[in-house]
């Protein structure tokens, strides 16, 4: 009988004793990240959930027959203009960073409408907010930033803003927003923002995908946020951006440099930049038209009597680079839907744009060029 074949274990080798690898670390957390920042984060969406969508008005022109033409009203957020959806994003964009936390000052530089709404989000979560400002900001926004516990600080130049702004945030141990760097950053511009929601109430319109949407740079964010959108689902619309007198953006456009810089600063608050922003984008723009501020100024007062309320000046640009468009699409026979924005309420201008004796004082005489529009709207000439 033959045996079983016995299987053998081989014993391992001793290994040699190896020395520990050495890292160096930080101390681990002793818990996760603060319950403020989810707070915070909790309430910026919460008032998200809470702000319903802005109405797109169409505007009765019978003149313009075959071109349809609409208004997204931004005035009508709670802070009354399109700046509410950019500090809210910018807070967002900070905070999810990490550079806010529970009682962070919060600093911006601005001539007045994301100051209004950043003070709004900074007293919903129980932050310090202070706005840096040129000599000059209509006195209804900065009461509006006041009202929301915002405090003010005024430069002589709108070119000083940026230093002084970063200045005070390193005296106060703050965060400087910077919109005019993170606008065109801190938005998703693929969903949930304003060009989604143009799209989204355009959709059963006649002219349901728009020939063009004009819209205006302050900091150059929102039309960044539309042209992307427009490019990324593949949309036959094309993005106008007008441009203020004294600024430098159409400069920069057409001649592709971002060294251009403006000695005077812009007439029209909101819009028009002394430099180039970082958030300005030529890329994703298709036109640009420098429109002189006594046009925006007249177009303003024209599309205010149409609506029967008033809109600011930055609207006035918009829609008179939008009339401008209408008129040489009707001259080439085309049909069309135009799309443009109203920034925000004239009530912040009463006392300024819609003032007679403020603008004759500024040297605006706006007559001549509100009877040229009117006219072409009532079918006449070209502008």
């Amino acid at each position: 009988m033959t045996a079983s074949p016995r299987i053998l274990s081989a014993q391992p080798a001793a290994r040699p004793s190896l020395p520990p690898v050495r890292l160096d670390f930080t101390p681990l957390p002793e818990s996760g990240r603060s319950d403020w920042v989810r707070q915070a984060i909790g309430l910026l969406e919460t008032e998200a959930a809470r702000s319903p969508d802005t109405p797109l008005l169409k505007l009765d022109v019978p003149a313009l027959a075959g071109l349809d033409i609409y208004l997204k009203d931004e005035s009508t957020h709670p802070t009354g203009s399109l700046k509410h959806r950019v500090a809210r994003s910018l807070l967002l964009f900070a905070i999810c960073n990490g550079r806010i936390g529970d009682g962070t000052p919060v600093i911006e530089a601005s001539s007045g409408s994301t100051a209004v709404s950043e003070a709004y989000f900074a007293r919903l979560l129980g932050l310090p907010f202070y706005a840096v400002m040129p000599q000059g900001t209509s006195a209804e926004k900065i009461a509006a930033i006041e009202l929301y516990g915002g405090h003010c600080r005024f430069v002589e130049s709108s070119q000083a803003i940026y230093a002084e702004a970063a200045a005070l945030a390193a005296r106060l141990g703050g965060v400087y927003l910077d919109q005019f760097t993170y606008a065109e950053r801190a938005t998703d511009w693929r969903a949930n923002n304003i060009a989604q929601s143009i799209f989204d109430q355009m959709r059963n319109e006649h002219h349901p995908v728009p020939d063009w949407i004009v819209m205006s740079a302050g900091t150059g964010g929102t039309a960044a946020t539309i042209g992307r959108y427009i490019r990324y689902r593949h949309l036959a619309t094309r993005l106008c951006v007008p441009d203020a007198e004294h600024s430098v953006f159409y400069d920069s456009f057409t001649s592709r440099s971002t060294a251009v810089t403006c000695e005077r600063g812009s007439r029209i608050e909101g819009i028009g930049r002394p430099r180039v922003e970082p958030s300005f984008i030529p890329e994703v723009i298709d036109q640009m038209i420098k429109v002189p501020d006594t046009a925006s100024l007249a177009a303003m007062r024209v599309l205010s009597r149409r609506l029967g309320r008033k809109v600011g000046g930055s609207t006035g640009t918009n829609f008179f680079a939008l009339c401008w468009i209408a008129g040489r699409m009707r001259d080439a026979g085309r049909s069309g839907s135009l799309v443009t924005l109203i920034c925000d309420s004239g009530e912040r201008y009463r006392n300024t744009y819609h003032d007679e004796s403020w603008m004759r004082q500024a040297g605006f005489d706006t007559a001549a060029v509100e009877e040229r529009i009117e006219q072409f709207l009532q079918g006449g000439a070209p502008l």
